[in-house]
């Protein structure tokens, strides 16, 4: 028996949540919320800073909107919320992205601190990652020091550039500062994953879609017409 798929925002076409004139689908996540849970949502944007985020962010939207890089558009949201000193959580394998983006902060003001992946140079077995894993470098990255390491450096604002999947989601747990990812790695891509996503019915459909039939191509018909 087919297990029933579960609806949700991904499979709305009317979007009317954003345009208010259009018709809900019946399994709309607006229609069917709990007052409780939209009331807890806003009465979060009071706690800490959290309204101050969600006002610099709105903004940096608006006046930058389809006109500054991601870069640009981190280091006027740091202005917004009187960020300087921003601490950088990068993977050694972008090193270089890493020192280019600190000198652009060091030319507008602000103050990089920057924690390389491989911090501390830990064995990756010492805790507990299969041996197998070292063929690739005996390392581990530390995602968890990384974060710790800038809490304590006090940094204002923290920024990812290209730490692993999986390395992203600890940094971010365990960071004081608020944080944003100016890289994400995607070695395949030259780090632009949006590509697999911009291709996945094309050159990347066998690869996500295995069971899918395969697309038949119906050979163009020869003009035996006389020229």
């Amino acid at each position: 028996m087919k297990e029933e798929t579960t609806l949700s925002c991904v499979d709305c076409s009317t979007q009317n949540c954003k345009f208010k004139d259009r018709t809900y689908p019946n399994f709309c996540l607006t229609t069917h919320l709990k007052e409780e849970d939209k009331e807890w949502a806003l009465e979060k944007y009071e706690e800490n800073r959290n309204k101050e985020i969600m006002i610099a962010s709105a903004e940096v939207e608006y006046e930058g909107y389809c006109q500054w890089t991601r870069v640009q558009e981190i280091m006027e949201f740091a202005k917004k919320i009187n960020a300087h000193r921003i601490g950088i959580a990068n993977c050694i394998g972008l090193v270089n992205e890493a020192r280019i983006f600190a000198k652009i902060l060091r030319a507008n003001g602000f103050e990089p601190y920057t924690v390389i992946c491989k911090v501390a140079g830990q064995a990756k077995t010492s805790v507990g990652i299969p041996e197998k894993c070292e063929s690739i470098g005996p390392a581990m990255c530390n995602p968890i020091l990384q974060a710790r390491l800038l809490n304590n450096a006090h940094t204002d604002f923290n920024v990812v550039i290209g730490l692993c999947v999986g390395h992203d989601s600890l940094f971010y747990k365990y960071s004081d500062a608020y944080v944003t990812t100016l890289v994400t790695k995607d070695r395949v891509t030259g780090n632009n994953p949006a590509a697999a996503l911009y291709t996945a019915n094309s050159y990347y459909n066998k690869k996500f879609f295995p069971n899918a039939p395969k697309p038949t191509f119906k050979a163009k018909e020869e003009n035996n017409d006389s020229k």
